[in-house]
């Protein structure tokens, strides 16, 4: 057993932390957005067969600790509170790496009214500003996913057959044995060839419809259908995901069964549907747009860390 008890950060790192954190807050007291704060344990949790919740038992019933304050924080859209944002921990099995922590602080926040183009603006303001004292000045740039699959691999990943995006993977990386849907190989590509290559501030927006999650759809200029989702990269690491929310209660029961489906195939346990959340969805979510945004991985930007262990006091391992 170890007797090592420091703090794996230094006290400016403790300090930047509290710097950044009293930044955001300030950030949306200035617009009249209203800080909540939903339980971390609950009866339900995200379906998303990429997301792998922590469990345990109370009073004889399975609880989770949340990925994401999403479900309940719809629930409050629904019930009339305007724009609102959580500032906490969440919880994620099986992450860990210079980027990842089991335990760590998301920034959520939803915007009634706005679409996701104007919830681009603000989340790019939110970083220019939480930034600045980093010298982050970059250029902003948004392309759709499409494109940057063009301009990167010189592949349309929304037409490409899945025996293209499997040679190309193949050709690039030591793929091994992967047995991939289309999604897992575009998810691959896009991971392992595109993301390491994006410089400054990226927006990457309308996603394959497949990988709509809880977005709406849209079609795109050629006419397909694509997600109204984007996500944030800087310097390649992703820093923020963001959806135009979708609020169709049947749809979204059908992709929650889906993920279900596709979580049963891959050898994970399916998870409850979130009755509440759908009932909030059925009874009305104002048409609005949402973000979750990393703050450890934002602190890491503003110090300059390598690492997500220099902006914890007590990372996995040390807790």
């Amino acid at each position: 057993m170890t007797t090592e008890w420091r703090p794996t950060c230094t006290l400016s790192a403790l300090l930047a932390r509290a710097a950044l954190l009293r930044e955001i807050r300030e950030f949306f007291r200035q617009r009249d957005v209203l800080e909540v704060d939903t339980p971390l344990l609950a009866t339900t949790t995200a379906t998303d067969p990429h997301l792998h919740s922590l469990s345990l038992d109370v009073d004889g019933r399975r609880h989770y600790l949340q990925t994401s304050p999403e479900f309940s924080m719809k629930r409050l859209l629904a019930a009339g509170s305007g724009p609102v944002y959580q500032l906490g921990k969440v919880f994620r099995a099986d992450e860990s790496g210079r980027l990842h922590n089991r335990e760590f602080t998301l920034l959520e926040w939803y915007r009634p009214g706005l679409n996701e183009y104007g919830l681009m603006d603000e989340v790019e303001a939110l970083v220019m500003a939480t930034l600045a004292p980093a010298g982050m000045d970059a250029a902003v740039r948004r392309i759709t996913y499409r494109s940057l699959f063009r301009e990167q691999l010189g592949l349309d990943p929304l037409s490409a057959p899945v025996d293209a995006l499997q040679r190309l993977a193949g050709g690039r990386l030591d793929t091994g044995g992967l047995d991939l849907d289309r999604d897992g190989w575009l998810q691959l590509l896009f991971s392992h060839l595109i993301e390491p290559a994006l410089d400054g501030l990226v927006f990457v927006e309308q996603f394959p419809a497949s990988q709509a999650a809880l977005a709406q759809l849209t079609t795109d200029a050629e006419g397909d259908m694509v997600a109204r989702r984007f996500e944030l990269y800087v310097n390649g690491v992703e820093l923020a995901n963001g959806y135009h929310e979708l609020g169709d209660c049947d749809e979204q029961r059908r992709r929650f069964e889906q993920d279900n489906a596709t979580r049963h195939r891959s050898g994970s346990d399916a998870v409850p549907v979130d009755e509440r959340l759908l009932a909030a969805l059925e009874h009305g979510l104002p048409d609005c747009a949402g973000v979750a945004l990393g703050v450890d991985r934002l602190l890491m930007l503003r110090c300059g860390a390598r690492h997500i262990d220099e902006v914890l006091p007590f990372p996995a391992g040390h807790a």
